[in-house]
């Protein structure tokens, strides 16, 4: 008869998956509480997500997350893959040491020093040659691109270090250019730390919320500023039910993309086996 085995591991294991996710599950359930206060149980109802859906500037807010965390992601991945191949590929570049300390300094500084100093920035800018004008969107748009492509460069670099160069010193030798060869070698090796470092940054500049608060302006304000403003003055049920939607969007997500990958996998599998 087969016991299942218990052991002290399995357990720390059950209790750190309970500490992550039983918060969640409490906040999607209390997302459908009909009380105002979110400590008390007040019924089952789904009134709340009805007034998200009328709250407009909760919606205009996430509307302007998204939109910055969108292009932060698309930014920072562009330059933190032209950083990461100076570091990996460029080995007799002078200053290259520096360089890179420079590049991974975001990674352990301090949120509001990097804010203060980024505000500092934009104000001595607007003194000097007039731009910006207002800080607003654009502002925290170049703030989330400077601190995320610290991230995407860390995990382009690691990815292009475990590649074999001599595939791409291969495509040289048949005539490709390094264009050529970085496009259509390179590039499709090193996809997946690229998808990764674009939803690392794109997760870490949609829940920013120490930098933003420095570098935004009165026409801007982010989601994370909104809920924060909201906690201050109490909790709404709104926020649960606005949660609860993302993590649904974000699980949805997740399974699409398992489910594709698992799909991949099958297919490649049943070539191998047709061969």
């Amino acid at each position: 008869m087969f016991k299942p085995r218990f052991s002290f591991s399995t357990l720390m294991l059950w209790l750190g998956l309970a500490f992550l996710y039983l918060p969640m599950l409490i906040l999607i359930i209390y997302s459908f509480n009909a009380s105002r206060l979110v400590t008390i149980w007040g019924g089952f109802s789904t009134h709340w997500y009805g007034e998200l859906l009328r709250d407009e500037q909760l919606l205009h807010a996430l509307g302007m997350s998204l939109k910055i965390a969108f292009y932060s992601a698309s930014m920072a991945v562009a330059i933190g893959t032209l950083a990461s191949l100076v570091m990996t590929r460029f080995r007799r570049i002078r200053g290259k040491t520096a360089l890179s300390s420079m590049i991974t300094a975001p990674l352990v500084m301090p949120e509001v020093i990097t804010g203060l100093s980024l505000l500092l920035l934009f104000t001595h800018l607007a003194q000097m040659i007039g731009w910006p004008q207002d800080r607003g969107a654009m502002t925290i748009w170049i703030a989330h691109t400077t601190f995320c492509s610290a991230y995407v460069a860390v995990i382009v670099s690691a990815r292009l270090r475990e590649l074999d160069q001599s595939i791409e010193e291969a495509a040289l030798d048949l005539g490709a250019t390094p264009f050529q060869s970085f496009w259509l070698i390179t590039l499709p090796m090193i996809a997946p730390a690229l998808a990764a470092g674009w939803l690392l940054a794109f997760t870490l500049s949609l829940d920013d919320l120490v930098i933003a608060s420095f570098v935004t302006g009165p026409g801007a304000t982010t989601l994370p500023m909104v809920i924060y403003s909201s906690v201050r003055m109490g909790v709404s049920p709104k926020i649960n039910a606005l949660a609860t939607l993302i993590l649904l969007a974000v699980s949805l997500a997740t399974f699409i993309g398992w489910y594709l990958m698992r799909r991949a996998e099958e297919k490649r599998r049943q070539s191998m086996v047709g061969k």
